[in-house]
């Protein structure tokens, strides 16, 4: 799930603290600790676990408010999910659940990132080329009850009381507890956008930002040229805080598609001694030279680099150093978006034995993509 923090108007900070519910916002949601393997056992309800963005939805009479993880409201990003949540929802209730926009029968992340912009103009216009949906998977409360405190195979069953007649763009996420039936998912929809499969306990109560449920994600590995890094912003000396990846497309470009980091802090002490001599005039044929350029560096033009500013980097500092195209390394990521991976990739090992020439986007795994309504009971 993104993490996203975009701004409160006064408006709808007033209409958070006006609201009169047993579950007033604003609320973290609960969370989820990843393993390895799914639980199996009776005690257990399993879910597709889906990639969009995380939203509390409050209802309180006609005003509605879709929070964020970070509690900030996204009512002006979705605006064409307030009239189907006020005509299909109980008067008064607070639902959990997920953001999506889905493209040709899977989930488009990038087309719902489009969505957090300035312009309310542009926001309307995407909201009709493209219209989001919400995947609901929990409750918290209705009308006078608040349902937190009760377990999770209850809040399941008036969740799928509440939505029997609901209608797109508002549905329900399958659920099972059979373990057959969440494996065949975990491997069957991967190409329509998920992220995996969750693992949430029968009788958990709803806790919130507490890692109480359970993810099984997909993850493969590949090997990336380590073309750059960027510094460690923490810390007492010079340590490095993520290494620049890049595969070579068809025409022999080579694009920048993303960082693995999660270092030890000893492990990013080391790598500064272990990259000082890839640095020696690394920027004089360096294939990113030009990455000073906004456009490019945006990722927006012909070839992908680091270093550019836009509406997701929020002023972060992304300068790099250039390392020369000689290092390889091996690491775990989980898939695949418009080319680059979707979150940071892990560091497995350096591979001394493969030139970076090798290192395409040949040698990834495509996944066939799946029709996303098949996840869906045949009824809705």
């Amino acid at each position: 799930m993104a993490k996203i923090a975009p701004k409160k108007s006064d408006d709808e900070i007033n209409l958070a603290l006006n609201m009169s519910l047993p579950a007033n916002p604003p609320i973290l949601p609960m969370l989820a600790k990843r393993v390895s393997e799914l639980p199996l056992g009776a005690d257990w309800i399993y879910e597709p676990k889906w990639d969009g963005f995380r939203a509390l939805i409050f209802r309180d009479g006609n005003e509605i408010l879709l929070q964020s993880r970070e509690q900030k409201s996204l009512n002006r990003y979705f605006p064409e999910l307030l009239d189907p949540l006020r005509s299909q929802l109980p008067d008064r209730c607070v639902l959990d659940g997920e953001i999506v926009i889905a493209n040709r029968g899977a989930l488009d992340f990038d087309a719902l990132q489009l969505r957090i912009h300035p312009a309310a103009s542009r926001v309307k216009l995407l909201s009709h080329q493209m219209p989001a949906s919400i995947v609901f998977f929990d409750l918290l409360s209705k009308d006078h009850h608040d349902f937190r405190e009760k377990p999770f195979i209850e809040r399941r069953s008036e969740l799928e009381s509440i939505l029997s007649s609901a209608s797109p763009p508002l549905n329900i996420t399958p659920a099972t507890d059979d373990p057959k039936m969440a494996l065949d998912w975990f491997r069957r929809f991967e190409g329509a956008g998920l992220d995996g499969v969750m693992a949430k306990p029968k009788s958990g109560v709803y806790e919130p930002d507490k890692r109480v449920m359970f993810k099984v994600k997909h993850e493969r590995d590949c090997d990336c040229v380590v073309a750059g890094f960027r510094w460690y912003r923490k810390g007492d000396r010079p340590a490095v805080g993520s290494l620049l990846l890049g595969l070579y497309d068809d025409a022999g470009s080579l694009q920048h598609v993303g960082v693995c980091g999660s270092f030890p802090l000893e492990k990013r002490y080391e790598l500064v001694n272990y990259l000082a001599p890839y640095r020696e005039n690394a920027l004089a044929d360096h294939p990113w030279n030009n990455s000073t350029d906004d456009e490019t560096a945006s990722g927006d033009g012909p070839q992908r680099m680091p270093g550019g500013q836009s509406r997701w980097s929020q002023g972060k500092d992304l300068s790099w150093e250039p390392l020369r195209i000689e290092l390889v390394a091996e690491v775990a990521y989980e898939h695949m978006q418009s080319g680059r991976f979707r979150h940071m990739a892990q560091f497995l090992r350096w591979r001394f034995d493969k030139p970076p020439k090798d290192c395409t986007y040949a040698q990834l795994e495509v996944v066939p993509p799946e029709e996303l309504m098949a996840i869906f009971p045949k009824n809705r």
